[in-house]
């Protein structure tokens, strides 16, 4: 981490801007994964930020108009380089996207803010950007077995029964991150817990049949199996959050009212980069001090390369020379969940209410979770998320056969969905680290490579998966790659 993120990261978050509350809204099993957005046009993507450029050189190449690539465009064109960043999609946001669906603003991607993740707090406060604050479900459908049997509970008594069992499993937390943004502080400590998955950890709770259902949420949900999850990864998230289930819980609760992407394009604004939609990038050569990137059979040149494009797609891109195994064993591995589904529904039915549901790893329901998003008279907007794989949440008969599990009698009108693990620009979702990964190759893959330097929230050292953890990224991206060219 740079000295100028480190200083960000500690500096003291501001409170929540007028018209805003502080509510507990329990979304912590998704990333912003996080998953991140933008309605803005593509020629608002562009206007405003693009230069002429009457040859192909540049100081620095940025692959990838997210908040990372954004975020590290920022930093590099402050030093007076010439930037260039060439974004894949005919829209920036990457993980991002900011949306439509049943005449609303919705997101398909990262949504969400806190003050409790400070550094894309601090772009929110910076670009004078409203909030808006979700209200919490009133009662919430979660299953009594693992075959199935939802019921209706009052919200706040399942979270609070939740939040019983939930608890124990991160005890020792301040101990093994006490500076959460340095996850490696306690190297000593956390080298041999990195190795258990919360499998591993429930396990050793010898919880009961109930108190796994309800442990569910904070151990499998993301990924769909508790062997998959890192121990490390979510004790680090429980740390970030203040070491608490009320924090870790109301991390998602505020949301740019004019949508996450908006937020993107400020960045990519202050930048004066210049930006190149619908170029996928595919390859990279590095020879001496010049690095050629081709780009939709268009060639450019820079002394420098950031690759700001998610862990999964690296080996989508022919590296000459080669990357370290390092990076090419992750990139085949994965950190995105390549199962990831975000999807919007338009429902109907009686009495729900602002509601929300659950579907343990183990039930029969391939939705994994349900939010409210916003109650009209026509029927609730609702925020649906699964990653099973064999689930297709853009087919409303199928989406509404699932729902029915769980709440019989519902009537799904319209559904749109986004694929994550489709996308080929992302191939995965919210990223998820697995057992051995802080301590394995995390710290090799933050490093440069010749004059690469490399920017995802998939490997941020604070908040990895979410937007906060992108813009760290490319904070940190940058100021390596300000080192390389002596600026």
């Amino acid at each position: 981490m740079t000295n100028e993120n480190a200083s960000s990261q500690s500096q003291h978050a501001e409170d929540p801007p007028a018209g805003t509350s502080r509510r507990l809204s329990r979304r912590f099993l998704l990333k912003a994964a996080g998953t991140t957005a933008l309605t803005a046009s593509v020629a608002a993507a562009t206007s405003g930020t693009a230069r002429a450029a009457t040859h192909n050189a540049y100081d620095v190449i940025v692959i990838g108009a997210g908040f990372a690539g954004a975020s590290a465009a920022r930093n590099l064109t402050a030093k007076g380089l010439k930037v260039l960043v060439l974004e894949a999609r005919n829209r920036i946001g990457g993980r991002v996207w900011t949306s439509s669906f049943a005449g609303e603003q919705v997101e398909m991607g990262g949504t969400w803010v806190d003050e409790k993740q400070p550094l894309v707090w601090q772009e929110v406060q910076r670009h004078g950007l409203a909030l808006t604050a979700d209200a919490p479900p009133t009662h919430s459908y979660f299953p009594t077995t693992t075959t199935g049997g939802w019921q209706r509970f009052d919200s706040m008594d399942l979270f609070t029964r939740q939040a019983q069992v939930v608890t124990p499993l991160f005890e020792g937390s301040r101990d093994w991150f006490p500076d959460p943004y340095n996850p490696f502080a306690r190297e000593d400590l956390i080298r041999d817990l990195d190795q258990l998955s919360m499998r591993d950890r429930l396990n050793q709770m010898r919880f009961t049949a109930e108190e796994e259902l309800l442990a569910d949420p904070a151990t499998s949900y993301l990924t769909g199996s508790a062997s998959t999850m890192g121990l490390t990864e979510l004790a680090h998230w429980w740390a970030l959050s203040g070491h608490s289930y009320e924090g870790y819980g109301s991390i998602n609760t505020y949301r740019p009212t004019v949508g996450s992407t908006a937020l993107v394009q400020a960045i990519l604004n202050q930048s004066g980069a210049t930006v190149k939609l619908s170029a996928p990038v595919t390859s990279v050569a590095v020879n001496g001090t010049q690095v050629t990137v081709t780009a939709k059979g268009t060639t450019f040149t820079a002394r420098g390369v950031v690759v700001a494009v998610p862990v999964n797609v690296w080996n989508s891109i022919k590296f000459a020379p080669g990357l370290p195994a390092e990076f090419t064993n992750l990139s085949t591995q994965g950190l995105g969940v390549r199962t990831a589904q975000k999807f919007m529904m338009h429902v109907r039915g009686t009495n729900l209410g602002r509601f929300s549901a659950e579907s343990p790893a183990a039930s029969s329901s391939k939705i994994t979770a349900v939010f409210p998003f916003k109650e009209r008279s026509d029927g609730n907007i609702v925020i649906g998320f699964s990653n099973a794989s064999s689930f297709n949440a853009g087919d409303r008969s199928v989406v509404q056969t699932e729902l029915r599990k769980i709440i019989p009698g519902i009537e799904v009108l319209a559904v749109s969905t986004q694929h994550w693990g489709q996308d080929p620009y992302s191939q995965g979702g919210w990223a998820v680290r697995a057992p051995g990964i802080l301590m394995g190759p995390l710290r090799a893959v933050q490093q440069p490579v010749g004059r690469l330097t490399f920017a995802t929230s998939d490997i941020a050292s604070g908040w990895n998966g979410y937007m906060d953890g992108a813009i760290e990224s490319g904070n940190t991206a940058a100021g390596q790659m300000a080192g390389i060219l002596g600026v």
